[in-house]
């Protein structure tokens, strides 16, 4: 291999290994910020008209707010009690979406209440599936991220 080619290709697959590596410790962060401090819920599957929102492995969840004291949200605006939120879970990578997510079904959550639309599934319900998910996506960053390496120390 050329030594630019090896440059290049060093650079991309570091690149691409590192910015993985980044977005899988800030979502893990994020889902395990909000299942400690978020406030618990439980929402309902809605079924979707849109043939392309049916195919997304996350599934569409409604559920409504609950009322929260000022000082535990930080006095955001705009988060009422009672709203009715729409949003698909965090965090949910698998191919295919698990059965008991069937649109009308009841599943816990836990959601931001600073930020309603960020909510994740409770982890008794997203199941081991998850950490196995989240341990490929971490073995595919640092792969790529040692395959950059080797490539580049090979073009030094």
């Amino acid at each position: 291999m050329e030594t630019t080619t090896a440059t290049a290709g060093g650079v991309m697959f570091a690149l691409f290994g590192g910015a993985l590596l980044l977005w899988c410790a800030a979502e893990a962060r994020v889902r395990h910020r909000i299942r400690r401090r978020g406030l618990p819920a439980v929402a309902t599957v809605v079924a979707e008209s849109d043939v392309h929102g049916a195919l997304d492995s996350a599934p569409l969840l409604s559920f409504v707010t609950r009322p929260v004291s000022g000082a535990r949200i930080g006095g955001v605006p705009g988060v009422e009690a009672g709203e009715l939120v729409l949003t698909r879970p965090r965090g949910h990578t698998p191919l295919r979406r698990p059965a008991h997510l069937v649109p009308g079904g009841s599943v816990r959550i836990a959601y931001d209440p600073s930020r309603p639309g960020r909510a994740v599934l409770a982890a008794e319900e997203a199941g081991p599936r998850a950490l196995v998910a989240d341990l490929l996506w971490t073995a595919l960053g640092l792969g790529c991220l040692a395959a950059g390496a080797v490539l580049l120390l090979a073009a030094a």
